[in-house]
């Protein structure tokens, strides 16, 4: 059987419904590709592990991403600059046929695990000519973000490392009762148009 993370699962569980079968797709081929691959959540999305990092998928509003962390070193996958705008290895996926075949992403993965094994590094990333994209927003905070007019505007009005903050915060949480309480205390510093450390910022 499978080693799964059960924030994973709840993260497939809160995505947008046209993202559930996209991100349970994705996470079925990679345990296909490498049995002992691990689950994790980093920058409040889900990643792979195995023998260090493989890659990771996420949900954004109206398109997924796979990416693969050593993608430029294995042929075929599309990892130019319009993928990279995407936030990802293969492009904005809308749905699963915006993926390659199950037998070809079976093999890039494959070939990410290899990598791994073998010790290559990932090449030297160059220095990004515009500010990172957003981190995924998780979806509770999303569905609060939509119940409170003033916490929503300070969020969308805020630069993409303030917002990236608060994902992290609240996507990094380990259990259900601290992220429930990471998204209420969220919501309220929002609303008090507050930044994720105001704490630290104000001294």
């Amino acid at each position: 059987m499978p080693t799964t993370d059960p924030r994973i699962d709840a993260y497939i569980a809160k995505a947008p419904e046209f993202a559930r079968p996209i991100l349970t797709h994705i996470r079925e081929v990679v345990h296909t590709a490498i049995p002992d691959v691990e689950e994790t959540v980093k920058w409040g999305s889900p990643h792979f592990m195995y023998r260090g990092m493989i890659g990771g998928m996420g949900a954004f509003r109206q398109h997924c991403a796979f990416g693969l962390w050593k993608a430029k070193l294995i042929p075929g996958v599309g990892a130019g600059d319009d993928a990279e705008a995407a936030a990802g290895s293969f492009g904005r996926i809308t749905s699963i046929r915006d993926l390659p075949s199950k037998r070809a992403l079976i093999g890039f993965v494959r070939e990410a695990a290899r990598l791994n094994e073998e010790g290559v590094k990932a090449p030297a990333q160059r220095k990004a000519k515009g500010p990172r994209p957003d981190l995924p927003v998780p979806p509770e905070l999303t569905a609060a973000l939509a119940r409170n007019r003033k916490a929503r505007e300070t969020f969308e009005a805020f630069s993409p490392s303030h917002r990236r903050e608060y994902s992290e915060w609240i996507g990094e949480a380990k259990s259900e009762e601290t992220r429930t309480r990471r998204l209420a205390q969220a919501i309220e510093w929002l609303a008090e148009g507050k930044s994720r450390n105001w704490k630290y910022q104000s001294r």
